[in-house]
């Protein structure tokens, strides 16, 4: 089964218009992506300029994003490891 020129030209046309679809997509997104950041850091300049810890807040977004039993089983375990250090 031999592949013709035309049948190879075709078939990278295609690959190459999906390829630049891809790296296009990926391109906005990177962008998108940028402003998000760009916004994240936006929002936690102004909680600092109200005076919030945005160390804090951070750890709290993290915290928000966990299951309630992980959380509740990890400060269990850091409870303990205190008590055994006499913290």
């Amino acid at each position: 089964m031999d592949v013709t020129e035309q049948e190879k030209s075709d078939s990278y046309r295609v690959t190459a218009g999906e390829l630049r679809q891809f790296v296009e997509r990926l391109e906005r997104l990177d962008s998108e992506k940028k402003d998000l950041a760009e916004q994240m850091k936006e929002v936690m300049a102004e909680a600092k300029g109200r005076g919030y810890d945005t160390k804090v807040i951070r750890k709290l977004v993290a915290l928000r994003k966990r299951d309630k039993d992980d959380i509740a089983e990890e400060e269990a375990v850091l409870e303990m490891y205190k008590e055994a250090l006499g913290m």
